[in-house]
């Protein structure tokens, strides 16, 4: 079968958002575990689905993993200037990973700015273990941006998330 990105529709948030967080939680991610307060905001789909577009990768009727396209700056986007748009909470189910979804996900986002008149970039923030998502987002064009790297929960120093853009 082939993967298919799509809207994620209304129906299937529950089970995106659930997919999300757990991924983030089997990798590691979240310094909190179950208690993390960034885990609320990954199950949160209809969320970012108000304010972005939720697309997700398909299989049949498997949902593989999902992604929100945020069209520019707004109140979903985290670091989009304007002329930009972004890419948050990307997350593949582990039994679906390295088959393509990820990278299919990444490029139907790339494709959808590249199609919006006036955008000049694709930006995306990423947590420093992220390696198999940087190495995606490097071998797609994506460029680091050092002097944009940030830390959203300033209370704690050893959060900085890390910065790439991918000038269109």
């Amino acid at each position: 079968m082939d993967i298919r990105i799509r809207q994620a529709e209304p129906a299937e948030y529950a089970a995106l958002g659930e997919m999300t967080a757990r991924a983030y939680l089997e990798d590691g991610l979240l310094d909190y575990g179950e208690g993390d307060e960034y885990l609320p905001v990954l199950k949160d789909v209809a969320g970012r689905a108000a304010a972005a577009e939720v697309l997700v990768a398909v299989e049949g009727d498997r949902l593989l993993g999902g992604v929100t396209f945020v069209p520019g700056p707004g109140p979903v986007a985290d670091i989009a200037r304007p002329g930009e748009t972004e890419i948050r909470a990307l997350a593949v189910a582990r039994e679906a990973r390295g088959r393509g979804a990820g990278e299919a996900l990444v490029r139907s986002c790339v494709d959808r700015a590249r199609a919006m008149e006036g955008r000049t970039a694709v930006v995306l923030s990423t947590q420093r273990a992220m390696h198999a998502a940087h190495r995606l987002y490097e071998r797609l064009g994506f460029v680091r941006t050092p002097e944009r790297d940030w830390n959203p929960v300033p209370h704690l120093d050893d959060i900085t998330l890390l910065t790439y853009k991918l000038t269109l």
